[in-house]
C-alpha cells in the first residue's frame, strides 16, 4: 500500500475539482446549445414555470445524459 502525504492529497483533490468544474461548464454549455438550436420553438423554462411536469422531467433527463457523456469523455 502506498503512503501519500497531505500535499499530494490536496493536489489530487484540486485536480478532481478542476475536472468537475470543467465538466459542469461543458454540460451547461451543451444544454444551452441544445435549447437554442435543437428546440427553437419550445421554451422549457417557461413550460416548467407553468407547471408542465413532462417538460421538467425531459429537461432533467437531458441534463443527466449530457453529464454522462461529458463524464465519459473526461475519464
Amino acid at each position: 500500500m502506498e503512503i501519500t502525504s497531505l500535499p499530494q492529497n490536496v493536489q489530487f483533490m484540486l485536480i478532481n475539482l478542476l475536472y468537475a468544474v470543467i465538466a459542469l461548464l461543458v454540460s451547461i454549455g451543451a444544454l444551452i446549445l441544445i435549447d437554442k438550436f435543437l428546440y427553437r420553438n419550445i421554451d422549457f423554462i417557461a413550460e416548467i414555470k407553468a407547471g408542465n411536469i413532462a417538460a421538467a422531467i425531459y429537461h432533467s433527463v437531458l441534463l443527466l445524459f449530457i453529464g454522462f457523456i461529458v463524464a465519459s469523455a473526461i475519464s
